[in-house]
């Protein structure tokens, strides 16, 4: 009998799954366009609190990171593509910055110029790591490792993180194999 180690509810999963990060990158383009196009501005609430509480708490209280992790990546049968953890948490940060500066202009100041200007750059760097797989706040993190203002033991795995993932996705690819042989 195996027993599974169960992370605190308050952190942040790593590594994850690049295909979840990249799934919840779509959701977020595609809301934030939303807010901008039809002038949606309550949907700023939700993106908000989506960013809010996966800094917080991984996927577990965010609705947008349920969706994905429970619903679109098992349909879509997308594969695991371990990434290091702290670095999405810090883009996840860099979310929370955009979307409370958003509705503070937009609700604080009526400044709704302002604000999609904000939802403007979310929705860049939210595109990169949707549609090409390049996460500018993981960019940022890696720079600020370097320079030494995030310390190297935030991200110990970070250093060697290509060997780790070939490891990971191997490890992956047996469970699910002996999963299948179970079943079948």
């Amino acid at each position: 009998m195996t027993t599974e180690i169960q992370a605190p509810f308050f952190s942040f999963p790593h590594p994850m799954n690049g295909n979840v990060a990249r799934s919840v990158a779509f959701g977020v383009v595609v809301m934030a366009s939303l807010v901008i196009a039809l002038d949606f501005t309550w949907l700023m609430f939700p993106l908000a609190y989506g960013f809010i509480a996966r800094v917080l708490a991984g996927p577990r209280l965010s609705p947008l990171a349920l969706l994905v992790t429970k619903i679109i990546v098992p349909k879509f049968k997308l594969p695991y593509e371990p990434v290091p953890g702290p670095p999405k948490r810090f883009a996840a940060a860099m979310g929370v910055g955009f979307t409370v500066t958003a509705l503070i202009l937009e609700f604080g100041f009526g400044y709704t110029v302002a604000a999609y200007s904000a939802l403007g750059m979310l929705i860049f760097a939210a595109g990169l790591e949707a549609f090409l797989g390049l996460c500018l706040g993981c960019q940022i993190f890696a720079i600020l490792m370097k320079t030494g203002m995030i310390p190297e033991d935030v991200c110990a795995d970070c250093a060697d993180w290509p060997r780790r993932a070939t490891r990971l996705k191997k490890e992956a690819a047996e469970r699910e194999a002996l999963e299948a042989q179970a079943a079948g």
